[in-house]
C-alpha cells in the first residue's frame, strides 16, 4: 500500500491505495501550522481510524502547493511511519513534457492532476480543477503541457464579497431554484454558481478555438467542480479522484530508490 498527499492551498488530501484500488481517503487543513509530530500523530491516527497500519505502507508521494509546511510534513511522514516521501517536482518523471515559457513555474498540482488525465483519458485533454483557484491546463495529443489559465476559485470569490463588503454575508455555495434571485443569500449563489458556469463554458470554448482542438476531451476534478460538471454540457467527465489517482501513476513511474 502507498500513501499519497495533495497538499492544496486551503487543504491536505490524502488517500491511500493498495495496488490501483483507493482504500481510505482523509483531510487536514493546511493553513493550521503543526510540527512534525503533530502531522505524524495526525496521519497514523487516521490512517488506524480507517483500519490501515502504518507500517503495512510501501512508500508516500506528496505533491504541494505550500512549500512552507514540506519541512515539518515530510519529518512526520519519516518518523512516523520510517517511509521518505518522494516529492513531486523537477527532475521527477512524469510523463509529461512541458512546453511552456516557464515550466518551473507550473505547480505540482497541475502537473499531478494532467498525467491522471491523460494517462486515463488520453489527449488532447483539457484539465479542470475546482479548487482555491479553478484552473484550465490543455495537453496535447503527444502528452505535452501546451497551455494553462488561471482563475479565482469560487470560495474566493464567495469570501471576497463578504469580507470586502459591509452588509453580505458568508453563504453556503450551491445553486439556487433560479437565476432570477429576489434576496440576498440567493443573489449570492446565483452570481456565484451561474458565474462560475458561464466562465467555465466560455474558457473551454475559447481554448478549442485558439489551439484548433476541437475534440478536446474535457475532465473536471476538485471540491466543487461537481456541482459545476452537473450544470453543464461542456464538461465530458467529472473525476473527484482524479489528483490523488496521478499521485499514484507517478509513484510507480519513479518507485525505484523511495525509502
Amino acid at each position: 500500500m502507498i500513501l499519497v498527499v495533495d497538499v492544496g492551498n486551503t487543504n491536505m488530501t490524502m488517500g491511500v491505495y493498495q495496488g490501483e484500488k483507493l482504500k481510505a481517503t482523509f483531510r487536514l487543513t493546511t493553513r493550521t501550522p503543526r510540527t512534525s509530530d503533530e502531522y505524524g500523530i495526525l496521519i497514523t491516527q487516521l490512517l488506524h481510524n480507517n483500519g490501515i497500519d502504518a507500517g503495512s505502507l510501501e512508500g508516500a508521494i506528496v505533491a504541494s502547493v505550500v512549500p512552507d509546511v514540506m519541512h515539518a510534513l515530510n519529518g512526520g511522514l519519516l518518523r512516523y511511519t520510517g517511509i521518505r516521501p518522494m516529492n513531486v517536482g523537477p527532475g521527477i518523471k512524469t510523463g509529461i513534457r512541458i512546453v511552456t515559457e516557464d515550466p518551473r513555474a507550473i505547480g505540482a498540482d497541475r502537473i499531478v492532476d494532467a498525467v491522471a488525465a491523460y494517462e486515463k483519458y488520453g489527449g488532447p485533454v483539457l484539465v479542470l480543477d475546482f479548487g482555491t483557484a479553478t484552473t484550465y491546463d490543455l495537453i496535447t495529443e503527444a502528452g505535452e503541457f501546451a497551455a494553462g489559465i488561471t482563475a479565482p476559485g469560487i470560495r474566493i470569490s464567495s469570501e471576497a464579497l463578504w469580507t470586502q463588503t459591509a452588509k453580505l454575508p458568508n453563504i453556503e455555495i450551491k445553486k439556487p431554484k433560479s437565476i432570477l434571485a429576489q434576496e440576498t443569500i440567493t443573489s449570492m449563489q446565483a452570481g456565484l454558481v451561474y458565474g462560475q458556469i458561464g466562465q467555465t463554458e466560455y474558457i473551454i470554448r475559447k481554448v478549442k478555438e485558439e489551439s484548433g482542438i476541437h475534440d478536446l476531451k474535457v475532465v473536471a476534478t476538485g471540491g466543487l467542480g461537481k456541482l459545476i460538471a452537473d450544470e453543464t454540457d461542456a464538461i465530458d467527465v467529472y473525476d473527484s479522484s482524479l489528483t490523488l489517482e496521478g499521485l499514484r501513476i507517478i509513484y510507480h513511474k519513479n518507485v525505484k530508490g523511495n525509502r
